[in-house]
């Protein structure tokens, strides 16, 4: 097995050093002799006998930290003063605030956006509805609503746990797509208390995007509250990791001469984003696709599913209703989607593969191949990681599509939005950019969210899903 450094585990050392020549060229090659990545050395204070740095390490976790601590304090000259994480140094006291975006520096300030002035507005919403879409933080936040029952690759960690988790993710709404985001932690995991405090919590929000929500429950979640509210929701861990699969297939078809209607595609793990992925495959014309999860591979009438999703989906799959194991399933199978746990497959498993093979590992925080091993056959391999190329990640995502979703008052979620995300998204890498290495743009690329909000508002116009908001002059009477 595999394992890197990671900037997601980066130590700061403070190092009391003996002033002698050498002794930090010593310190350097003693934190790489023990696999540690230096990133960066801070001279903090100095003295005709000491100085003290501050040495800026990644590491693989914290034992690998512990390791690295104990053999610099063993070393002669070197005193460790102190140790910091800097990523928890990253969460101090959260990462998201209210801001203010009117100034409040006069009493005529205050009449204005306090009393007596927001009487005015909080009539004309009273009379007009929808004004609160054009004159209050509605119409460009979202609610991040989450149960912590499946966050990340922890499981059921409830929902204080959940906390920094769905700040990053406003965080990321914010810096990507300029889109308000707000943690809601419920203290609850039964469904129908749920839906009904979303219900009760809609009026401020523009739209709702569900978050770790474990399934199957999340699927009668998100349908309900589609049904039952008149903003949109979407639950991104399934459909924005879709998106970014379809995006990702759609050129890594490209250059191995295929095409999504003639290939054999294998996913594991039939949870909210292999549900999702597959309902999204299928609405594109894959024909020939094998589910995979726990028992085994998902029949024509059931066979080895977990729940009633899985075995109502499994009816549109697997035309020769194989219902053997993961490998087995991968006999000539030109792709494999893994959206379930890590290291359940070697490199042979892969050589049983069609021509050219597609392997997208993307559990995380080990895939279910990694690279280095698939690669042996796979001609295209993605993973979900940052470290390596081809990162199908859903925050490439989830921030365009919410902001189109506000951007255009669109009042659901379709699957045509998704499609036309993917190859808006796919179209971002021009054939003469495109290779094995190179399928998926950058979060980081500044076209990424544009590309998909506009692909969004362009299906939601089409289907005359947008909000009609009154000119406030018609409101005013003016």
């Amino acid at each position: 097995m595999f394992f890197t450094t990671s900037p997601a585990y980066t130590i700061f050392i403070r190092l009391k050093l003996r002033n002698r020549s050498g002794i930090m060229s010593r310190i350097i090659s003693v934190i790489r002799r023990l696999g540690g990545e230096v990133r960066g050395v801070t001279v903090v204070d100095r003295s005709r006998e000491w100085f003290i740095r501050d040495v800026h390490v990644n590491v693989v976790d914290g034992t690998h930290a512990r390791r690295i601590v104990d053999e610099l304090s063993n070393m002669e000259g070197v005193v460790v003063e102190s140790i910091s994480d800097r990523t928890f140094m990253a969460h101090l006291g959260g990462k998201i605030e209210v801001v203010s975006k009117r100034r409040i520096a006069t009493s005529e300030d205050l009449s204005r956006v306090y009393t007596p002035g927001v009487g005015r507005v909080a009539e004309a919403i009273r009379n007009f509805p929808d004004t609160v879409f054009t004159h209050t933080i509605k119409s460009n936040t979202v609610a991040i609503v989450t149960d912590g029952s499946a966050v990340l690759g922890f499981g059921n960690i409830g929902a204080l746990a959940a906390i920094p988790v769905m700040e990053g993710k406003a965080a990321i709404l914010k810096e990507f797509g300029g889109v308000n985001g707000f943690p809601i932690c419920l203290a609850t995991q039964e469904p129908g208390k749920i839906i009904e405090l979303v219900k009760m919590i809609s009026p401020v929000f523009g739209a709702v995007n569900l978050e770790d929500i474990a399934a199957p429950k999340c699927f009668e979640i998100e349908k309900r509250l589609q049904e039952e509210l008149e903003i949109p929701v979407m639950h991104d861990d399934q459909h924005a990791t879709a998106v970014a699969v379809l995006a990702s297939l759609i050129n890594a078809l490209k250059i191995v001469g295929k095409n999504l209607f003639d290939i054999k595609i294998v996913i594991n793990g039939i949870g909210a984003a292999g549900y999702a992925t597959s309902k999204l495959l299928l609405k594109v014309g894959v024909r020939n696709m094998i589910l995979c999860d726990k028992k085994g591979a998902i029949g024509r009438n059931g066979e080895n599913s977990l729940n009633e999703y899985q075995a109502e989906i499994a009816q549109y799959t697997n035309p020769d209703n194989f219902t053997g194991d993961l490998k087995g399933s991968l006999k000539g199978a030109d792709v494999f989607i893994g959206l379930s746990v890590g290291g359940i497959l070697k490199a042979e498993d892969i050589k049983v593969m069609a021509r050219d093979p597609i392997v997208f590992a993307l559990a995380n925080p080990i895939p279910e191949i990694f690279p280095e091993e698939a690669s042996e056959y796979a001609k295209i391999v993605a993973t979900g990681r940052s470290d390596y190329p081809n990162q199908i990640n859903n925050a490439l995502v989830y921030p365009g599509f919410f902001k189109g979703l506000l951007a255009c008052g669109a009042k659901k979620v379709v699957d045509d939005m998704k499609i036309a995300a993917a190859y808006a998204l796919a179209s971002l890498i021009d054939d003469s950019e495109l290779y094995e290495e190179n399928i998926i743009p950058s979060v980081f690329d500044t076209r990424v969210v544009e590309a998909v909000s506009s692909a969004v508002q362009t299906i939601a116009i089409r289907e005359e899903l947008t909000r009609e908001i009154k000119p406030i002059k018609k409101i005013l009477d003016i």
